[in-house]
């Protein structure tokens, strides 16, 4: 059996390296394609040395542009390399503009299509990624659903033969790296920007609080006035609408960074005392490592981590900042998103189903 998987994303390549490590242990024959619609080296190649992922076999090399552009760009190259590679299956991760390009292709060209993290739902129409992913699993032949919500999710949408709970593959990933950390300084640390439990680590990226200048304006102040150093993670996107905008993210108590290797990220969240994020999956491996979190977002399709306590929605203003210095919730053995065995159990369900 041979699965050809898409991404082009940093989550996707998280997501991806336990399915290669769980495909090589089973002996299927396992391809990758990669869009390049992350294409910065720190959000692409950095994450697939990191995470001994192998070079893909295929690397589009869409890099940035209108979503139009990047969708349409990703299948008229996908019509090629599907083919060519002769794939069993195709296999798409998360809610990206790679993630739906390949969902379309793979049924246009008749490719049994299988969608992983399955059934996450926002409820809000104006994300570019609930529509990917709605889209995506209505398209998808076999769903492998992170938690019971999402299975619920699917289910109300008729879609309950098609979904199998696997759990959530970054939880994998967030286990092996932890285990690999004991000893690890974080880089905030060693750099001495600030000492362990004396700062929270902070991403923005997503269009909704980026495109919006007075949105993104007042969460760079609210940030500037917390009462402890933010250390600032730079998307791209960030930096380049700070500067169509005129925004100085350097104020306050602001210390802006470039993006981290994954290793590096989980050691500063680990040494973090809190995570403020837009990021659907910073927010997950912060309630794995049990780090509280701040979500500028007013909903999360990980409700999970609100329901134990550990994850606070906000808007920027006071709500932002009295959030990011409150009290640590209280300890939990919750695990809703799986024990770390989430992607042998995918390929498994992969194989079974349709081999």
């Amino acid at each position: 059996m041979r699965i050809v998987s898409v991404v082009g994303a940093r989550p996707q390549f998280v997501k991806l390296a336990p399915i290669v490590h769980a495909c090589a242990a089973a002996g299927i024959d396992h391809k990758i394609i990669h869009t390049g619609q992350h294409y910065d080296p720190m959000l692409s190649d950095v994450f697939f040395r990191d995470l001994g992922i192998p070079a893909p076999d295929v690397n589009l090399g869409i890099g940035s542009g209108t979503p139009g552009v990047q969708t349409g760009g990703i299948m008229e190259k996908l019509d090629d390399a599907f083919p060519s590679l002769e794939p069993d299956c195709i296999l798409v991760y998360g809610d990206t503009n790679s993630t739906l390009a390949a969902a379309v292709c793979a049924v246009k060209l008749h490719y049994p299509l299988v969608h992983l993290e399955a059934g996450l739902r926002s409820f809000n129409r104006q994300m570019p990624e609930e529509h990917n992913r709605v889209l995506t699993d209505h398209a998808a032949d076999l769903l492998l659903a992170p938690t019971q919500v999402a299975a619920d999710h699917l289910k109300n949408e008729g879609l309950a033969d098609r979904t199998v709970i696997v759990g959530d593959v970054m939880t994998d990933v967030v286990y092996q790296v932890k285990q690999t950390l004991d000893g690890v300084t974080s880089p905030i640390v060693r750099e001495g920007i600030a000492a362990a439990g004396n700062y929270s680590l902070a991403t923005i990226h997503r269009a909704e609080n980026t495109d919006d200048p007075d949105r993104l304006r007042s969460i760079v102040f609210s940030l500037s006035q917390v009462d402890h150093p933010v250390v600032l993670l730079v998307h791209p996107r960030f930096r380049a609408k700070c500067s169509e905008f005129g925004i100085d993210p350097h104020q306050g108590n602001i210390v802006v960074h470039d993006p981290l290797a994954y290793p590096d990220l989980i050691s500063s969240a680990m040494a973090a005392r809190g995570i403020i994020t837009d990021s659907g999956g910073l927010q997950k491996e912060a309630f794995l490592l049990r780090v509280p979190t701040t979500t500028i977002r007013p909903e999360t399709e990980w409700v999970e981590t609100v329901e134990c306590g550990w994850n606070q929605l906000v808007e920027p203003g006071e709500g932002l900042i009295e959030a990011v210095s409150r009290p640590r919730p209280m300890d939990t053995d919750a695990q809703p998103y799986g024990d770390g065995h989430a992607a042998v159990r995918a390929v498994e369900t992969i194989a079974a189903r349709l081999s």
